[in-house]
């Protein structure tokens, strides 16, 4: 294997597949990238198993890509990713020169990196599941960054680290939960798919955010297995999470008492004052509302209390308060990137939900917790 590339373009795939791999894997040949230089051009494959990401580079004036000798190699990402980053030179220059050896140069400094056959590369399937359906690249960013920050982050309930999605009669709904607090969005599709019903561990499904940069459509395709995205020339492919995702949406409640209407900038930042009052990341905030302000105020008995008054927009109900997660809420409100947000309670201790007041596809729903004096 022979060829000379743009540095800058090699370097972007490299660390976007490099995400895949994995430094702690039984086998020690998925800690590594595979390269293979063929006709179709340059192919790079990194897997942990868990989640499997591929790209391909293509000759053209925009990738300089030019392929004197065919053939594959598996280099450890680390070492390649960080040869390549450090080589002060437009273009980078790889071939194989004994067996596995490897030599990555560019201007007047190179090196030679131990590389493993290629041949003991896992063969992984990446055939597209039976299931497709196809939608914008920002409409999949924003549905997974309104749900997936939701799960679950520790194996306790294994279901609840990933997104759960629901195909049916061309509505797709997107799910997740870590038991305190819920995200649900919808989102209808275009065309006829059979329906289905799958979990995607939530942190592969923030590697396809990663990998999303320009609204080109993406395909989507599925199996009781696997999820695959097609973004331009990368193919992400995902494990599902084994098991069945309980139905929460008995859990979203559909009557309330209180709706408050409040510019969720103004919101979040004052939640966020209250924070130095936080252990590990977690803190509890009061909000007591009426029709004329807003009080948010939090209290340790270590370190001390905050207090602030803000103004309504609109507000419908008699005086209430509730007590709940400051952090679970700043990122509630943080996922519709609105100047607005609708909230909607039903008494001080019941789940209460968020919404969008010009846009229902989505709701945040967060517990709360008891209230303190």
């Amino acid at each position: 294997m022979k060829f000379s590339i743009y540095k800058s373009v090699l370097l972007k795939s490299l660390n976007s597949v490099g995400r895949a791999t994995s430094v702690h894997s039984p086998l020690p040949v998925l800690s590594g990238i595979k390269l293979s230089a063929s006709e179709d051009g340059l192919l790079l494959l990194g897997s942990d198993s868990n989640i499997t990401i591929q790209e391909l580079i293509e000759t053209n004036d925009d990738t300089k890509l030019e392929i004197e000798k065919y053939g594959s190699v598996v280099l450890d990402s680390r070492y390649i990713i960080e040869a390549v980053r450090k080589l002060d030179s437009l273009y980078v220059n790889i071939e194989i020169i004994d067996g596995a050896l490897t030599r990555i140069s560019g201007n007047n400094a190179e090196y030679e990196i131990n590389g493993m056959d290629a041949s003991n590369y896992p063969d992984i399937d990446l055939r597209k599941a039976d299931k497709h359906f196809r939608l914008p690249a920002f409409k999949l960013r924003e549905i997974i960054s309104q749900t997936a920050f939701a799960c679950a982050t520790t194996e306790d309930r294994p279901i609840f680290t990933g997104v759960n999605f629901i195909l049916d009669s061309g509505v797709l709904t997107a799910v997740s939960t870590n038991s305190y607090r819920l995200a649900k969005k919808t989102y209808a599709l275009n065309g006829n798919v059979d329906a289905f019903n799958i979990t995607v561990p939530a942190s592969n499904l923030n590697e396809v955010v990663k990998t999303i940069h320009e609204n080109i459509d993406v395909d989507v395709y599925v199996s009781n297995k696997i999820i695959q995205f097609f973004i331009d020339n990368t193919l992400i492919q995902s494990r599902l999470v084994d098991g069945l995702f309980p139905d929460v949406n008995r859990l979203i409640p559909s009557e309330f008492g209180y709706e408050l209407v409040v510019n969720s900038g103004d919101l979040i930042s004052s939640i966020d004052r209250s924070s130095f009052l936080r252990s590990d990341g977690y803190w509890n905030v009061r909000l007591e509302s009426s029709a004329d302000e807003i009080v948010i105020a939090s209290k340790s008995q270590e370190i001390g209390s905050s207090h602030e008054t803000l103004s309504p927009i609109d507000y419908k109900g008699g005086k209430f308060k509730i007590a709940f997660n400051g952090r679970y809420m700043i990122e509630a409100l943080q996922s519709f990137r609105t100047e607005e947000v609708k909230i909607l309670f039903v008494g001080e201790m019941q789940a209460f939900i968020l919404m969008n007041p010009n846009d229902d596809s989505v709701i945040q729903l967060v517990l709360p917790v008891r209230t303190f004096d």
